[in-house]
This record gives structure tokens, sequence and C-alpha cells, in this order.
């Protein structure tokens, strides 16, 4: 039995991480057998984050790799594609992975208006009466990296209009057909799906939450990618 190693639930959602809910639906759709087993704390994982997949032959950290691990034991995930529809769909994987996924973690983590609410929600676990130093600390943290990466240095009217130009073009890929590359799931879906469920389930209704909840296209997408892979 296979067991995926992730943070804990999101409420309806399976995991806080987008990164873990794309896994869950690699192996959802793999059909293989797995559990899950939440974890707070990944530092002692391999890359000190997660998701990890707990196979009998070892850890696999990160839901790239984990991917690829599936891919070997005989899974396809993007069977119904071509050449260049599976080079396009590694282009939105990095879109969602390397781009939205900054604005997810400025929206929950910092984000004034969010902060107090993620704060007690994400870290209950911690006594109350020190919960505020040990957050504040890592949320500086968080800070300094995403200064570093870029999306903290714009303004939020800058940040939500280079998140728009992004969400547009997904809704514009979307129109008419079910997935990105038609009415078959592929792995671009799986990753594009998991941000954008993660950036309308920021517990405090941001701009970039109402951005994904109000959109006729992209919500119900969303939508569809979970009801066609379910997850436990």
């Amino acid at each position: 039995m296979l067991t995926l190693l992730t943070y804990p639930r999101n409420g309806a959602v399976f995991s806080l991480s987008p990164f873990c809910v794309k896994a869950a639906l690699l192996l959802a759709f793999s059909g293989q057998s797995w559990t899950r087993k939440d974890l707070n704390n990944p530092g002692g994982m391999p890359h000190r984050k997660l998701p990890v997949l707990r196979t009998p032959g070892g850890l696999v950290p990160d839901s790239s790799a984990i991917r690829a691990w599936l891919e070997r034991q005989g899974t396809d995930f993007d069977a119904a594609l071509g050449a260049r529809d599976r080079a396009q769909g590694q282009m939105l994987i990095r879109m969602a992975e390397d781009t939205l996924y900054f604005h997810v973690v400025r929206d929950r983590w910092d984000n004034d208006a969010a902060w107090p609410v993620i704060r007690d929600k994400y870290f209950q676990e911690i006594p109350a009466l020190i919960r505020r130093p040990v957050t504040g600390a890592i949320r500086r943290s968080v800070h300094k990296g995403l200064t570093f990466q870029g999306t903290a240095r714009f303004s939020e009217d800058e940040r939500n209009q280079r998140a728009n130009q992004d969400l547009t073009a997904i809704a514009a890929l979307l129109k008419g057909q079910d997935f990105l590359f038609g009415s078959q799931i592929s792995s671009a879906d799986f990753s594009v799906a998991s941000m954008l469920q993660a950036m309308g389930t920021t517990p405090v209704r941001t701009a970039l939450v109402a951005r994904i909840l109000d959109d006729a296209v992209l919500k119900p997408y969303v939508n569809r990618v979970f009801e066609t892979v379910p997850l436990p």
C-alpha cells in the first residue's frame, strides 16, 4: 500500500497544499491503492516539504517526482495528447506551479486581512499563548521569500492584474471544452485545477478568491476536474 504524506485538509479540500492535492489526483487517476497520512511539520522529509509518497522502495519527495514514479509503474497521464500538446501541457504546469502558486502564498501569508484567520486555522496545534510570536517568525520568512521571488514587490493592483492575465489565458483555453486539451483530462489539469482550487479556498474572501469563485469558466472547470477524479 502506498502512503501519501500530506498536509491536513482545508475544510472539504483534500489538503492545505495544492501540490498535495495534485499528488492525490495523480494517485487517484493511476488506480494504485493508497492511503493518506497527515503531517504538520515536514522537517524530517527529504526536501523538508510535502507531498511525499511512501513506497515499498522508499520515499518519493515532490509532486513531479511522484508523477514520474507513477509513470514508471505504467500510468500515462497524457495518453490522449500528441507531442505538441504534451509540450504545451508542461508549460501550463510550470505557469500554475511557478507563477500562480506565489499568488496563493501571498494571498494567505502576506495579506494582513487574511492572516489572522490563516494563523488560527493552520496553526491550531500551537498553544495560543505562543502562537503569535511563533507564526509571526514563519510569516516574516515567507515574506522574505516572496520579496526575493518578486511577488511581494508589486502593489495589490499590480498583483491582481498579473494574476488576472494568467487566469484569463486559462479561461480562453477552456472555452467550449471540458478540460485544457479537450474532452480528456490530462496531467496539466491536475496542476492547474489544484492551484485554482487553492486560490478559491483561502478562508477569507479576498479579491483573488472572488476572482475564482465568480468566474463562469474557471469555477465549473475546477468542479469538473474533481468530479472526474474524485478524492477521498
